[in-house]
């Protein structure tokens, strides 16, 4: 009797942490269901609104649909005339849609290369050494996250005023305000944190001695950086990358004071229409606002696991 009581004990306890795991792992799941279904939902709303035509309350879906949006945007021909020569001209004619997200793009890759050239050895010297005064340098890179962007944007946009000014009476003609370099400019400014942050955990996993033996080998440093430290980082840079490229693709508030209304964004055009009152005119602004930003998640989503040297070294930054 005295061994059949712990061994129908334990039979109790293993049972008793089967149904905990169980009922552990199916709350886990739920929660990400749950996480999935608000992510997703918006985008479904999208969908209805940018096909729907005449939905009024309380319709729960549209009794009719039209791709009246797509033809007001000039993304589409009107209907009768949707041939491929048609398609091909409307197209070529550059339609305010896709000049927007042309150009969003083009400064979204900008900043992205820019920040990362230059976050990159800061963020090594802040995640592999250790000096007098780390802390206050971590917390200035992350102040552009702490202070309102409408504070030094209208700082920046006075300064970039007066710089106009002196350089065009030196005989330099350079545009910051109201240009699309402005604009690039005043966008690393909120981008540098996450990718001086982000690098910075990737080298607090990374060990410096393997750059020693290979220049013990006779490598040269432009050798040991792409066939050392280059793939060894390479997740890191996906990582801070999509961070930068997101952070600078949202930016309206940046763009509208630093651009003048000049420089016309996707994000400056969807915030136009948006008092507008079409919801079918902003529901195809959005999904096409929110796009690039989900392949470009797709693409680097395997190197945003736990895993990755981008995130588990924030520990030890």
């Amino acid at each position: 009797m005295s061994d059949a009581a712990p061994t129908a004990s334990t039979n109790v306890s293993a049972r008793d942490g089967n149904v905990g795991a169980a009922v552990r792992k199916v709350i886990f799941y739920l929660t990400i269901a749950f996480m999935c279904l608000m992510l997703v939902l918006p985008v479904i709303a999208f969908f209805f609104n940018a096909f729907a035509f005449r939905w009024f309350y309380p319709q729960f879906i549209p009794k009719e649909w039209s791709l009246q949006a797509w033809e007001r945007l000039d993304l589409i021909p009107p209907e009768g005339e949707r041939t491929l020569a048609n398609f091909i001209a409307l197209w070529l004619e550059v339609p305010d849609a896709v000049s927007a997200l042309w150009l969003s793009l083009s400064i979204g890759a900008v900043v992205t290369g820019i920040s990362i050239l230059i976050g990159l050895p800061a963020a090594r010297a802040l995640g592999l050494y250790r000096f007098r005064g780390k802390r206050i340098v971590e917390f200035m890179i992350i102040t552009p996250t702490i202070v309102p962007p409408i504070a030094f944007s209208l700082g920046l946009n006075i300064n970039f005023i007066r710089w106009d000014l002196a350089l065009a009476d030196a005989g330099i003609p350079l545009d910051l305000a109201g240009s699309v370099v402005g604009v690039a400019i005043v966008h690393l400014v909120p981008v540098m944190p996450y990718v001086v942050l982000t690098l910075s955990g990737v080298f607090a996993n990374y060990n410096a001695d393997f750059e020693a033996q290979a220049r013990s080998l006779g490598a040269g440093p432009i050798r040991i950086f792409f066939d050392v430290t280059f793939p060894a980082i390479l997740p890191g840079l996906f990582v801070a990358g999509l961070f930068a490229f997101l952070v600078s693709w949202s930016q309206y508030l940046l763009t509208f004071l630093i651009g003048q209304g000049r420089v016309i964004t996707l994000p400056m055009l969807l915030f136009s229409a948006a008092g507008s009152g079409n919801n079918a005119v902003i529901a195809v602004l959005s999904l096409i606002f929110i796009a690039p930003a989900v392949l470009i998640l797709l693409v680097a989503s395997r190197y945003l696991s736990g895993d990755s040297s981008a995130v588990g070294g924030f520990g030890r930054v």
